[in-house]
Formats: C-alpha cells, structure tokens, sequence
C-alpha cells in the first residue's frame, strides 16, 4: 500500500446535489465537470488505513468512480440524510472484512442509524452478505496506524454535528467541516493556523444553518488557514466564474478533486 497522507473529494453537493432535479439553470445545465456535484463526502487515506467520511445517497456511484474497493472505517459527521442515507451500500466494503466494519460518531448520529438500519445492528447479525457494523461513539481523538483523527464541534441546525481535524506525523494538518453556522472558541484554538482548511459555503446569500460564502471566508481569515478549499456547495456556484472573485489561497472543491498533504 502507499504510504501517502491524502483526502480526495468523493462529493462537494448540497443535500439535493447539482444538477438539481427539474432545474434549468446555467450551472445545472453546465458541460463542466467541476459544476456536477455529489453529495458532500471524502476519503481520506493515510498509509495503509483508508478511511470514510460519510455514507451518503451517492456512496455506491461515488465508490464506482473511484474504484474504490476497500474501506478501514466510516466516521461520521452527523445524521442529516444527505450523510447517512447511502448506509446500506457499506455491504459491499463487509464482503471482503472478516470482522465488522468500524462505523465512528457521536452517541446521537450512531443511535438515529440504529433507528433507520435497526436490522444491521442486531446481536445476531453475523451475514456476510450485509452490512456488519462496529458502532464506536466518538469521545475524543482516536487514531488508526499513524493517522490521529480529531473531532471538531460546531453549530448545525438542531442535530449535534462535527467536523475532524486530520494529522499524520509532520505532514499537512487538515481540517474538515462541511455542514456549520458557527464554529464555538474551542474548536477553533483546535484548528488555528491549520494548513488546509475544507469549509461548509452552501450559498452566496446567508441561510440559517449553513455558512454562506462570505462567513466561510470570514472564518478562513480568522483561523488563518495556508489554504481553504469550500464545498458543500448548492447550484448558485459556477466554479469557473466565483473562482476568480475568490481571495489567494481559497479556491472551491470540485468532485473527484485530490490533495496530497504529505510534505514534499
């Protein structure tokens, strides 16, 4: 297995995701790639652990186009539809593991997947064929090999949410927090100065659970983020035309995009 630290963006969509159905707009209707959005999720790989972060509707499409075959664990952010409707594809990842997959989140997200999958959480659930889950309440950093996951509380609507603070060794810390409208004081002494910070900017104009751009960009500049990549991102967004309006070092996600944070 290789040994680079990376995050690649299997979707950077809002919760209907671009093109959005019924829709004629500019972007929907747009031949670029970078304006086709899945709903929001990444990868992240570190070594030999190769770990998910949500499970939403468009995992099995995601996972296809990828060629993504084999998973160590799913961490959760929180138990909106848009980040867990897509669980039942995780079978797929349990065929080839002979003890069940880790699934990482707070006590609220693992007790509504409970609820919605009731069936893959049974004690006697020992099928091969389905999804066999590990459920693991996040209570502060974990680790798996080399790679320490932090996780990051923030305000999102009413269900508790968070993001993650990603390191390996000397390499890039990144941060990941792709739903939020407020970022409280502990989480971010957590993520001052972080190398590559990835943002919730769901629009243009301000929502009520969500940043907007200018918040996203707000908070950017006042962690002081080396570079700051926006997603979860409705169709308001051409990515051609709002990338140059953007200030240096921000610049949006696009689906499919992959960064390299080990040091050169």
């Amino acid at each position: 297995m290789s040994d680079d630290f990376s995050l690649t963006f299997l979707g950077t969509g809002t919760s209907v995701g671009v093109p959005v159905i019924g829709c004629d707009c500019a972007t929907c209707k747009s031949s670029n790639p970078r304006d086709q959005r899945f709903r929001s999720s990444i990868l992240v790989r570190a070594g030999n652990q190769t770990i998910l972060v949500d499970s939403g509707p468009d995992l099995r499409m995601q996972a296809l186009r990828e060629g993504l075959r084999e998973i160590d664990a799913v961490i959760y952010t929180h138990a909106h539809l848009d980040h867990i409707a897509g669980f039942d594809e995780l079978r797929a990842f349990c065929w080839r593991k002979a003890e069940p997959l880790p699934l990482h989140g707070t006590e609220s997200c693992l007790e509504t997947l409970r609820n919605m999958y009731g069936w893959a959480f049974f004690p006697e659930n020992h099928n091969s064929g389905y999804v066999r889950p590990d459920a693991r309440v996040i209570h502060g950093p974990f680790h798996y090999g080399e790679l320490k996951i932090t996780p990051l509380p923030v305000q999102h609507a009413a269900v508790e949410t968070i993001g993650f603070l990603f390191e390996k060794g000397n390499s890039r810390k990144v941060a990941y927090i792709p739903d939020v409208k407020l970022i409280p004081e502990e989480t971010l002494q957590l993520i001052s100065g972080v190398d590559v910070f990835i943002v919730d900017a769901l629009r243009p104009i301000e929502h009520g659970t969500h940043f907007s751009l200018n918040e996203a960009l707000a908070a950017a500049a006042q962690i002081g983020a080396k570079e700051t990549w926006l997603t979860h991102l409705t169709h308001d967004y051409d990515v051609e035309l709002v990338s140059k309006t953007l200030p240096p070092g921000v610049q949006m996600a696009w689906d499919r995009l992959k960064l390299k944070l080990e040091l050169s």
